[in-house]
């Protein structure tokens, strides 16, 4: 037996019936909760869905024979993205469904699945690399952004005359009368 295997391995609340899960290999997560395995099953038959495809529609997890024979895909989950069904696995971000394939930035159209991103004020989403080159402000001296250095998420600049600067940059203003 493994040493570091306990059978009181203490991981959480079910989302289902909100008893705590003990045990590994004794739970499941889907969309972003813990469920036992015996919790996780179908809204319609109750098969357990641990390691199956499943659908969720307006809260209600369906097996895929009940989601296709059921009705229940008359609601089904759309990609705010492509406008798209989703057929398989949903990602839930900014309280909208998407295709993990189709939540992506909008400037290197990368996959955001799974990594922190941005939003601007006109909804755009960014990975945060873009985010800041896109959004920051350009140094009046050089014309390149000022962006946080490597490992932060704050740049220093100088301001002056409402002009902005790199540090590096920044010479002084001579004012001339």
């Amino acid at each position: 037996m493994d040493p570091s295997y306990s059978p009181s391995l203490y991981f959480g609340s079910c989302t289902s019936c909100s008893k705590a899960v003990y045990g590994e290999g004794r739970a499941c997560r889907a969309m972003g909760h813990l469920f036992h395995k015996a919790c996780f099953t179908c809204s319609i038959c109750s098969e357990q869905l641990s390691g199956k495809s499943f659908y969720t529609v307006s809260g209600r997890i369906y097996c895929e024979d009940d989601f296709l024979c059921s009705g229940a895909h008359a609601s089904p989950e759309v990609c705010d993205s492509c406008g798209y069904l989703i057929m398989d696995m949903v990602l839930q971000a900014r309280g909208k469904s998407y295709h993990p394939s189709c939540f992506r930035c909008v400037v290197c159209r990368q996959s955001l699945e799974g990594q922190p991103f941005s939003v601007d004020t006109d909804s755009r989403v960014y990975c945060v690399s873009d985010y800041y080159k896109v959004r920051a402000p350009l140094c009046a001296a050089c014309r390149v952004p000022i962006l946080p250095t490597e490992g932060s998420t704050e740049s220093i600049r100088v301001v002056s005359l409402d002009r902005n600067y790199h540090v590096e940059c920044y010479r002084g203003e001579v004012n001339l009368i």
